[in-house]
């Protein structure tokens, strides 16, 4: 099975599956059907496929695994490159699991361009799954890259009424911070001659070079998570996208940022990277702090679930910079739970809406009555979103928390504040919408839980319990990798700092 081109499979299948919906003809109503089953067909076996790429990988090696090159502009040393490690895996997992819940759950809701609304989701699932895969920067920047084209029509096409401002705003913040990482790329090619990742990787750069490589990689890291304050399209883009694109937005599109800072910022730019170090802890903390209350005053589901994402994904960026086993592991995990429960939230949000249309949480309350499956999915989601033991936000978080602890103390306590104020705005969600009596005449015939939509629900309810009971089958697979990190992000820091970070795991 190792000899299969397993990675390329994966990446190109859907793809191809996108080629082939294009090629339907026939009555509209043939033709929307006819698409939708090609797109599921095609997912499904791509998420299959990927299953095959965890089960054919070494959680004992470090490096990267199920290698692929081929000469691409060899007389400018660029090659297609691709392969896996211990952080990429469950990213690459989660990209296929992810598109194929994107299609069961636009089953129905979806009736206008069917054929081209799976073609991009098609499409945007091999752009993804190529970001973890590529191990050559400009293969890598071409994925990171061609996921904005999709996105942006499926927020300016199938999105609200404002669609195509969220969708430009969308286009154009992430899209100006990725010319300076082009220009970072550049830099660091003139330097080495090479494109090549695990090259780069291995290349010393001079220290006052790394900051301003660190700053051009930084610009475009930032808006992709996003942090602070650079998190401003974030909210309309998801208010405006379909559910699906709501889902996929939140899902794999904040991790970009997360990725490139543990894929580049760290093992190439180590000084560069603890020298800025407490500016992503200050801009993580007032994240945190600041989008949680702004969370708390919202009148919109949507919007209330979207300031939670810039939130929880301070944690994230707080974990990647502690530099330490805990922190690093805390971070992928709380990304890998984040992708589950935030998909689930928008797609709570997104059942009922199709049936409301409405966002405002004045237009619900009651729901319990009417909705019993419906009131029992949202509440695993929502414990899972605060980090109830038990559930995969839990085990980030505290993960992060300790990590972080062992730094330094005051921006765990001030980090750990998100946990308070994310339990009361989730909270009061939930009880705004699920509790209390029926009185609104428009809920009194709300229809439960649809069998697509329990069927996009039931993999992430199961995803959340699983990793939040049993930690360790996510844990062990990235364990040797975050050590190779970490030797690689402390190579020219003190021995004694490298070994007791080591030693902490």
């Amino acid at each position: 099975m190792s000899e299969w081109p397993l990675l390329s499979l994966v990446i190109f299948l859907p793809l191809a599956g996108a080629g082939f919906i294009l090629l339907i003809r026939g009555e509209p109503d043939v033709v929307a059907q006819n698409a939708r089953s090609v797109a599921l067909w095609t997912a499904s076996i791509t998420f299959l496929l990927s299953l095959l790429i965890w089960a054919n990988f070494d959680p004992s090696i470090g490096g990267f695994q199920l290698v692929e090159r081929r000469e691409w502009f060899a007389g400018f040393n660029i090659s297609y490159h691709v392969g896996i490690d211990g952080i990429s895996l469950f990213l690459v997992l989660l990209s296929t699991l992810t598109t194929l819940v994107c299609v069961v759950i636009s089953w129905e809701s979806v009736q206008i361009r069917v054929k081209e609304y799976m073609v991009a989701f098609l499409i945007m699932e091999t752009f993804m799954v190529g970001v973890f895969c590529a191990l050559d920067v400009v293969l890598f920047y071409l994925f990171f890259e061609g996921i904005l084209i999709p996105m942006f029509l499926i927020i300016g096409i199938w999105g609200g009424p404002r669609r195509i401002y969220s969708a430009f705003k969308f286009f154009l913040y992430t899209l100006a911070g990725s010319v300076l990482f082009l220009v970072a790329i550049l830099v660091m090619y003139l330097q080495t001659g090479s494109t090549d990742i695990p090259t780069l990787i291995a290349a010393d750069y001079d220290p006052i070079l790394q900051r301003w490589l660190w700053l051009a990689m930084f610009a475009s890291f930032a808006v992709k998570v996003p942090m602070w304050p650079f998190h401003t399209w974030l909210p309309d883009a998801h208010v405006e996208a379909p559910t699906a694109g709501s889902v996929v937005l939140a899902a794999i599109l904040l991790k970009l940022g997360g990725y490139g800072y543990l894929r580049f910022s760290l093992p190439m730019l180590p000084d560069a990277s603890e020298f800025f170090t407490p500016l992503v802890y200050a801009l993580s903390i007032v994240a945190i702090v600041y989008t949680s209350l702004v969370a708390l005053m919202q009148t919109d589901m949507k919007k209330l679930i979207a300031y939670s994402s810039v939130a929880h994904m301070g944690i994230v960026t707080i974990g990647i910079f502690t530099l330490n086993p805990l922190g690093i592991q805390g971070s992928i995990i709380q990304m890998l739970s984040h992708g589950f429960v935030s998909a689930a939230l928008f797609m709570v949000v997104g059942v009922v809406y199709d049936r409301i249309h409405s966002r405002e949480i004045a237009s619900y309350g009651g729901l319990a009555e009417r909705m019993p499956f419906y009131a029992t999915v949202f509440m695993l989601f929502m414990l899972a979103s605060v980090g109830l033991p038990g559930t995969s936000g839990f085990v980030g978080e505290i993960l992060v928390i300790i990590g972080v602890f062992q730094v330094n103390s005051w921006v765990a306590a001030l980090a750990a504040t998100g946990m308070i104020l994310g339990a009361a705005y989730m909270l009061w969600l939930y009880r705004r919408v699920i509790f209390g009596a029926l009185v609104q005449e428009h809920l009194k015939l709300i229809r439960d839980l649809r069998w697509h939509e329990m069927a996009a629900f039931a993999p992430l309810a199961l995803l959340v319990l699983l990793m939040g009971i049993y930690p360790a089958l996510f844990l062990d697979p990235m364990a040797a990798t975050v050590d190779r990190l970490l030797i690689e992000a402390q190579a020219t820091a003190p021995t004694e700092l490298a070994s007791q970070s080591l030693s902490s795991r």
